[in-house]
């Protein structure tokens, strides 16, 4: 098999799986109070599933009174992508109009395909395939979930209702790997569970994201310990 096969296959296989819980969100969607249309629209123009599942949480409980905070949830878990397109801008090359048409495209999969090649080329190739084939695949079965929602009924008879929490875990469990991301995950948790009774929908997650944005910005439990010297100083090291 060739180097470019076996890419388009890793490409493809997470196409397929991502894909796949496209049909929650479109169930989930539609059992929230939003009509297909919608749905799709959001499918079609939003296209980062964390973002998705956080505005469709958010707009569940709170309803339209909560639409503010919905967007703003959507939107600060969409901030990572910026970062991905910064990473992604030398590997997709080419002039302002390939780069915009790069930036629908650059989510999680696409970027952790893209870099886990070696060749300049096959980071293209994985790039490519795996967004515009999430891109189609996931808007697709949005459109299944959608049509069916209302054939499923309660969607928490399925486990629906906790698919926007399970992929807020996804996103957040590989990054649980330093001491600090682990404090800010407790911290945030903390702080958001604490402000549920008192704030509408979608604003406790946003208070707690005051919390990780001050453990990042001064660092807290990050700073790596102070390195011990190990060589000999001679007799001055000791005066």
């Amino acid at each position: 098999m060739t180097a470019e096969r076996e890419v388009w296959r890793e490409s493809l296989g997470v196409v397929f799986a991502t894909s796949a819980y496209g049909i929650s969100f479109g169930a989930l969607a539609v059992a929230s109070g939003l009509d297909v249309w919608q749905t799709c629209v959001l499918s079609l123009l939003m296209f980062t599933g964390g973002s998705q599942f956080a505005f469709v949480g958010v707009f569940t409980a709170g309803g339209v009174a909560a639409l503010p905070s919905a967007i703003a949830s959507a939107a600060l878990l969409g901030v990572r992508n910026v970062a991905y397109g910064m990473r992604m801008s030398p590997i997709v090359g080419g002039g302002p109009v390939r780069k915009a048409a790069a930036a629908h495209f650059t989510i999680d999969e696409s970027t952790a395909v893209a870099i886990s090649q070696s060749d300049p080329r096959l980071r293209q190739v994985g790039f490519w395939v795996t967004g515009i084939g999430i891109f189609v695949g996931w808007n697709i079965t949005t459109l299944v979930g959608a049509l069916v929602g209302d054939v499923l009924g309660d969607p928490k008879a399925w486990g629906l209702d906790a698919a926007a929490a399970a992929a807020f875990l996804a996103l957040l469990w590989p990054r649980l790997r330093q001491r600090q991301a682990v404090v800010v995950g407790i911290a945030a948790a903390v702080v958001a569970a604490a402000f549920t009774p008192m704030l509408m929908p979608g604003l406790p997650v946003l208070v707690a994201a005051v919390v990780a944005i001050a453990v990042g910005w001064f660092n807290w439990m990050g700073r790596p310990a102070a390195s011990v010297e190990t060589t000999d100083a001679g007799p001055e090291a000791t005066s």
